[in-house]
């Protein structure tokens, strides 16, 4: 379960992350409370993760997947740039988290 939790979190994470490029340096109301409750979401999920999971993994992986998910939504929902060096860096974030997770158990 602690799994789905992480997971869940990490959703939570790119929804916050996108909400405040949308809220528009918090000057839109709708997407400010938008982040706002994805914010509570993402860390509330995360300390939920962490009541079984290390926080040396859980951390990092919340982090890693927030980050590639928002590169991935950055790029097909706001016209940002994909550029190779970003390509490259998101694979080696993949195979940071997939060491963590196995390292994990």
């Amino acid at each position: 379960m602690a799994w789905i939790y992480l997971a869940t979190a990490a959703a939570f994470e790119v929804a916050f992350a996108l909400g405040m490029k949308w809220s528009d340096g918090f000057t839109r109301l709708w997407p400010t409370l938008f982040t706002m409750v994805t914010v509570v979401g993402g860390i509330g999920f995360l300390t939920l993760a962490l009541k079984t999971l290390p926080v040396s993994v859980a951390y990092p992986i919340w982090t890693a997947v927030g980050t590639l998910g928002t590169v991935a939504l950055g790029f097909a929902l706001l016209g940002e740039s994909l550029t190779a060096a970003k390509v490259v860096s998101a694979v080696a974030i993949m195979a940071g988290v997939a060491g963590l997770k196995v390292s994990a158990g």
